[in-house]
């Protein structure tokens, strides 16, 4: 029986860096596919804009991406996610992964019963989308969901002080009401978070689990490519191209932060 392949690109965008935690994970999962990664640097943070605003860049950054022949869409942007995926859902055929629903799918893999709860943890703007307790409602409407913005831990991750003792300070201050009331499952609702993933494990405790949403949205990339799109050649060999829209340097940079030494040669700029 002939398997049939694609290789075509999966398009993988971000309105920065903190994508690149997703694309760290995709890197290490699917060794064969040749992915496009899209940072929107010259207009994050998205989390600032409004709805409208965050609806019309995510529609013009997947163009981009399309324009590229891309087989698949990765939202790796939480704000995107939240305001963006049902407009370029509406807007291009292309098949989408946002990073909200996966994170939900996961979070619940993980509970025992309604009876737990879940936090989640997030930018200001995520957390006051309120996408991930709406998104949690739709697998239990019972579930009891407690969330939280942490601002300061994205420019942490930014800066590079990921073992400072600063970092660990306010990671604690932040997590508080974790620390002192904690939940059974707690989801990073940020793609930049999982940088301080051992850090914030630490500080909240062995009896909370964690939830990397660059891991669920791996998880459901290969739901994607067994059941929607076709997987490339296992022969292939895998390839990533980077696209900004601004600072290539900086991003290159901090790219080698964010993918753990994955060496990235060629950044380019682009306009929108």
């Amino acid at each position: 029986m002939n398997i049939k392949h694609d290789s075509r690109p999966i398009g993988i965008f971000d309105s920065g860096v903190g994508g690149l935690t997703v694309l760290k994970e995709l890197i290490r999962t699917f060794p064969n596919e040749h992915f496009i990664y899209l940072g929107d640097t010259a207009r994050v943070p998205y989390g600032a804009k409004s709805a409208r605003t965050v609806e019309r860049y995510t529609i013009q950054v997947a163009d981009f991406l399309i324009r590229h022949n891309v087989k698949g869409l990765i939202a790796a942007c939480n704000t995107a996610s939240a305001l963006g995926l049902g407009a370029l859902r509406a807007h291009c055929d292309t098949p989408v992964l946002g990073v909200i629903q996966p994170g939900c799918q996961q979070a619940m893999n993980r509970i025992r019963s309604h009876n737990d709860q879940v936090g989640v943890i997030g930018t200001t703007s995520t957390i006051a989308s309120g996408a991930y307790p709406q998104t949690l409602a739709t697998f239990e409407p019972r579930l009891k969901v407690r969330s939280l913005a942490c601002p300061l831990f994205v420019p942490l991750v930014d800066e590079g002080w990921i073992d400072h003792p600063a970092t660990r300070l306010i990671v604690e201050e932040n997590l508080a009401p974790f620390i002192e009331n904690p939940v059974d499952v707690l989801i990073l609702g940020c793609t930049h978070y999982p940088v301080l993933k051992p850090v914030i494990a630490k500080i909240i405790g062995s009896k909370t689990k964690l939830i990397d949403s660059a891991e669920a949205v791996a998880d459901s990339l290969a739901v994607l490519l067994s059941q929607v799109i076709l997987p490339a050649p296992s022969d292939t060999r895998q390839k990533v191209d980077f696209y900004v829209t601004d600072v290539a340097d900086r991003f290159k940079h901090l790219a080698g932060r964010f993918l753990d030494g994955y060496r990235v040669d060629n950044v380019e700029m682009v306009d929108l």
